[in-house]
């Protein structure tokens, strides 16, 4: 059974930084694409950021420069370091973990970027 469990969420004033985790198990991590989403009040999940299987990386342009998304294929989890947050970065945060035709969701953390 595949389970994801974030970690790391909390608040914090604007400018300042969060690490997200992400752990998996019952998987090949190592095959997998991971992800980071995020989802505010009101609006759609987004894809934040993603890690594919070759270590290649995407991020959406809001957070270019200021989100960092890795992995470790031996701990099997995923990390997003998140500087210079800003208000319009609160949302609840979910990893996503897809492989072959299955995709799979953690429990979401919620980040709040207030003063």
């Amino acid at each position: 059974q595949v389970q994801l469990v974030e970690s790391g969420g909390g608040l914090v004033q604007p400018g300042g930084s969060l690490r997200l985790s992400c752990a998996a198990s019952g998987i090949n991590f190592s095959s997998a694409t991971m992800g980071w989403y995020r989802q505010a009040s009101g609006k759609q999940r987004e894809l934040v950021a993603a890690i594919f299987p070759s270590g290649n990386t995407n991020y959406i342009d809001s957070v270019k420069g200021r989100f960092t998304i890795s992995r470790d294929n031996a701990k099997k989890m995923v990390n997003l370091q998140m500087n210079n947050l800003k208000p319009e970065d609160t949302a609840v945060y979910y990893c996503n973990l897809r492989v072959l035709f299955s995709s799979y969701w953690g429990q979401g953390t919620q980040v709040t970027v207030s003063s």
